[in-house]
Formats: structure tokens, sequence, C-alpha cells
């Protein structure tokens, strides 16, 4: 062999040799970072809230919606009927009520029935264990047991425990209010059965209420209803909030959009489960929500007993729901039929007045000519008007329950006020 072929061999093996170096150091170094540059897949981040749930509105939606953005998963705690009786007073609606309301919050992920009101050792245990929460939420407003001490005291001890901001102007306690007042005043606007209900609503019993629920009165004439009429709450909404309870999708080119209207005052589970059904008859749920004025016409000067704006973001935190029209008019017209693409009207079987066919003008003429009205039959037989008359059939037990929750509240925002400077 001569030099040119022994020199071309110790070239090739040299070639082979660092080949295969470069190889093996390539691959080393691969196998050395693909531990830092795979992505391990983190757990979701659960969170847990519980509450009464009691009379839900969208204070308590709003709760929610910043429990989850805490977490990736919202599991829900439904206190127990016999819990709350022990804790607050009777709940003005049921256990299996206040489940549908609660599932039928789109920020809900998963939900726990019969919880105790208070966190337990061996409940705070579980639920790390069993339902892997991570953190425990509530609000900053006071949540104390009846011997005075915190109802969450142990989750803060563990270092599992975190605060959101209260949704101020609208409570439960302050809700019932509006209803008694309501009813008081219309008692004292009732010749025919005056005497009856001014003996259920004693003189010293309408002070009280008076003296806790008329600083949000508004004396002045508004959406036309007179000066007498109930009109409580100061609550304004604001662009951003609204925002965040929307959706912020709209309808595809081709979805078929369902549309159903109402006043929705005290939104309760009836509505919620006429809405679910609604909504599985299409892809998109457009919602109209009436004026106060028109409600007030339709049921009387001291309806609604929640604002327009208030019954607008109860609705839109409703998960079957897309979409709000915000002061719907009562008539469905062609226009309107056209403008949003409307394939399908509903309404539900159970309504505070659902006797429109026999009305002189039939709000639903135009789809019903157009053959896309739907009667669907309501699930639950529960009104605005169901919930009043729970109020008002238990009113002692609810008056001082609201006396009680209204004084601890006084109580929790005098120390606030004295230890900011406010």
């Amino acid at each position: 062999m001569g030099w040119e072929g022994a020199s071309g061999q110790r070239i090739a093996v040299s070639w082979l040799i660092g080949g295969l170096v470069i190889g093996l150091s390539v691959l080393g170094f691969r196998r050395l970072a693909l531990p830092h540059n795979k992505k391990k897949k983190k757990r979701p981040i659960r969170v847990y809230m519980d509450g009464c749930f009691d009379m839900m509105h969208y204070g308590h939606c709003n709760a929610l919606r910043q429990a989850r953005a805490l977490g990736d998963q919202l599991v829900v705690g439904v206190v127990s009927d016999d819990e709350i009786i022990v804790n607050k007073g009777p709940p003005v609606t049921p256990l299996d009520e206040r489940m549908i309301m609660v599932s039928g919050v789109k920020w809900v992920d998963e939900i726990i029935p019969d919880a105790p009101y208070a966190i337990t050792e061996e409940f705070m245990k579980k639920l790390f264990d069993e339902y892997n929460i991570d953190y425990i939420i509530h609000g900053d407003d006071p949540c104390v047991l009846p011997d005075g001490t915190d109802a969450y005291a142990l989750a803060k001890k563990a270092g599992r425990y975190k605060q959101i901001k209260r949704t101020e102007g609208v409570s439960s306690t302050d809700i019932v209010g509006r209803m008694l007042l309501c009813v008081r005043e219309r008692s004292a606007g009732d010749s025919n059965s005056h005497s009856s209900l001014q003996r259920q609503f004693s003189s010293n019993g309408r002070s009280t209420l008076q003296r806790q629920f008329s600083h949000g009165r508004n004396n002045k004439s508004e959406d036309g209803v007179s000066g007498s009429g109930t009109r409580i709450s100061h609550f304004l909404p604001t662009s951003r909030r609204i925002v965040q309870f929307s959706n912020g999708k709209g309808p595809g080119p081709d979805a078929r959009i369902i549309y159903i209207d109402g006043a929705f005052d005290l939104f309760h589970a009836g509505h919620v489960e006429i809405l679910r059904l609604a909504r599985g008859l299409g892809d998109f749920l457009l919602v109209g929500i009436h004026t106060d004025h028109n409600v007030s016409a339709k049921r009387g000067r001291h309806r609604p007993i929640m604002n327009l704006h208030e019954r607008s973001l109860s609705v839109l935190a409703c998960r079957y729901v897309d979409e709000v029209i915000i002061g719907a008019p009562m008539e469905v017209s062609k226009d309107m039929i056209t403008t949003f693409n409307i394939s399908l009207v509903v309404q539900g079987s159970v309504a505070e007045d659902n006797d429109f066919q026999k009305e002189k003008e039939n709000p639903y003429e135009v789809p019903n000519s157009m053959g896309i009205l739907k009667l669907l039959e309501s699930p639950l037989e529960i009104t605005t008007s169901t919930i009043i008359k729970r109020i008002v059939s238990n009113h002692d037990a609810y008056q001082k329950r609201n006396e009680r929750k209204a004084e601890s509240e006084r109580r929790y925002y005098e120390e606030r006020a004295f230890v900011t400077g406010d």
C-alpha cells in the first residue's frame, strides 16, 4: 500500500472517530438538556370557597369570580340548611335550590354539598387530602361564629388562606330588607288588607326596618315610579364590571341564536333552569332584560326589587347565558329578530305574567306569526313572588336574622373605619 493510500485511511479513520465523538457529545448534551427543557405538566391550583349562597345575588357571583382568578379550578362548598339555621337563622332558599344557583355560575368547577359553616380541623384535612385544595378563600367581610370566634381561623393558621374584596352595595341582608320594606309599603297603601298586614308588621318592626334599610331609599321619582315606590339600591355599574361578567364572544356566522326575555328579578333557581333548557335549543343564548319602568308598569310600583343593572349582572354570571340586552323592549319586533339574527324565541310556562296571549297587545305576536315562538315547560314552579312570600310568611325570623347580621356588619365597618382612620 502506498503512502497516499495509508494517509487516506488515516484521514478516513480520523473523520470517523471525530464524527463519533461529536455525535456522542451532542447526544450527551441533549440527554443532559432534556430534563431542563421539557415542560412538566403542572398540577392545577385548586381553590375552595364556601358560603350559604342564600338569596344569591351578583355580589356572591363576583366573589366566586375573584376566587376563581386565584387558581385554575374553583371548588365551592354549599352550607347545609341545618348549619345555616344554627348559625344565622332559617334560609330563604333550601339547599337543592342553592345548589342549582351555585352550579349555574360560570366560574364554578365543582361543588361540595352540605359543607360545614365553620372550617373544622377534620374538614380542612379532607379538603387538602381528598379534594387537593391548595387555598381556602373568603371575602374581607367578617365571618364570626356564635361563640365569637373566626370561622376561618384554622385555615389562616395553616397558611392556606387567601382573601378577596367584598362587593360593596349589596348583601342578602339588604335584599331581604328591600322585600320587607316593599311589603310594608304595600300594606300601608292597601286598605283592604291593611288591618291583617298591620298586625303582621308591628309599628316597632317597621321602625326597625326603616333604620336598617332606608339609608339607601330614593324619595325622588325614578323611571316613572312614584316617590313611595321602593327604590333602595344605589348600585352604580361600571363598564369594567360588565366586561368582567361578560363572555366576550359573539355568535358564529351560522349560530342558532335563541332569545328569551323577562324581568329576572331576585334571580333564582327557576330562572337558572329555564335558561339551561333554552341554551340547549341552540348555539347562543341571548337574554333580554326589561327596564325597571316596564317591570313596575306590569307588576306594580314596588317592583322590581333589584334594579336593571343588578339584574343584568346576575343573568350575565349564569353559565348558560352568552349575551344580554340591558333594557330590552317588551315587544319582540321584526326589526329586533333581524338585527340579532334570532332563530327561536322561547318563554317558560311558569312566570309572573304568562298570560301574554290573552293581552290586547301580545308582545310575541311577531315571532308567533313567523312560527319561531316556543313555550318551554319550566322545570321548577318558582317565581319572584314565591321568594317574597317565603320572606313574608316567616317575617319575624328573617327580621331577627337581619337585625343580627346588620349589627354584625355595622360593628365590623366601624372597627375597620377606626383602624384605617376613615
